[in-house]
């Protein structure tokens, strides 16, 4: 991470992404209410949008890199239409030695700009033996495994509320707009409960048998912070997970990350096609 003294693994104060603001402002005149964070593989949205300006981590005061394969690792913003919209091409995870806040770093930024929904997109294992490969899920709730908190450590009501309540963390009306865009697209859409574990090696299939018991459906090695961060400063959140394996001990075979962004790739278009859809009706609900 690209900062002078950032303080890993506790709450950071509102001033801390001043001077990331301020150099994003500086870059762009484009001030989204909508953004998107895509997840392994899936960083081709970003190139849809025109009139697009292209920001990598890498010179965002305060940003972390994006270490993992299939992760391009910069901030676009553009136009899909008349929406502005910000996309996060690539995400810092836990498992790449990242704290909660730097992890929630792109979130918070985004939030002080004016994003007030945020569509979170992941590559994830399938739990739900009727899930098939490539297929699109919305996440419906979260089971947060990753045994850390982005919340935690004194808070500042200037960023939000110290208990956010988190019992419609993925909004049931975007869920609702989302399943209307499918059946329209006649894209194959199903809902189901992400759990969120810290990574990176798979799970074991005994880890796979315990998710699917408290209620998993799905399993990764993201979003949950990101989703709690969303809320916490009042966002609106839609979450969509590609189905880009079946989890450890479904099948009779290994987990290979190749696949992973294979697979990912495969449904690149249905996801493009899905999203171009979609975000101006979530705007429109959101307006």
């Amino acid at each position: 991470m690209n900062d002078e003294a950032n303080p890993v693994g506790q709450a950071l104060p509102p001033a801390f992404f001043d001077q990331a603001l301020a150099f994003i402002q500086g870059r762009t005149t484009l001030r989204p209410s909508i953004a998107v964070v895509l997840g392994s593989g899936l960083g081709a949205f970003a190139d849809v949008l025109s009139e697009q300006v292209e920001i990598p981590y890498s010179e965002i005061p305060g940003w972390p890199g994006s270490t993992a394969v299939g992760h391009a690792g910069k901030l676009v913003l553009g136009r899909l239409g008349e929406l502005e919209v910000a996309v996060m091409a690539g995400r810092a995870h836990l498992y790449e030695g990242y704290s909660p806040a730097q992890v929630t770093y792109g979130v918070r930024v985004l939030g002080r700009l004016g994003v007030r929904s945020m569509v979170l997109t992941n590559a994830a294992g399938g739990i739900d033996r009727s899930l098939q490969r490539g297929g699109l899920v919305l996440i419906s709730d979260h089971i947060d495994l990753q045994g850390s908190n982005p919340l935690a450590g004194p808070n500042d009501e200037a960023l939000g509320p110290r208990f956010p309540d988190m019992s419609d963390a993925y909004s049931r009306a975007f869920r609702e707009k989302a399943q209307q865009v499918a059946a329209d697209l006649c894209i194959p859409l199903s809902e189901g409960v992400y759990a969120a574990m810290l990574g990176p090696n798979y799970e074991t299939p005994a880890e796979i048998r315990f998710l699917r018991t408290i209620g998993a459906d799905i399993v990764g090695m993201s979003t949950a912070a990101e989703a709690i961060v969303a809320n916490h400063m009042g966002m609106r959140v839609l979450g969509i997970s590609c189905v880009t394996n079946m989890a450890a001990g479904i099948l009779p075979q290994k987990i290979d990350h190749q696949e992973v962004l294979q697979t990912a790739g495969m449904a690149r278009d249905t996801l493009l096609k899905f999203l171009k859809a979609l975000l101006p009706k979530l705007a429109e609900a959101e307006g």
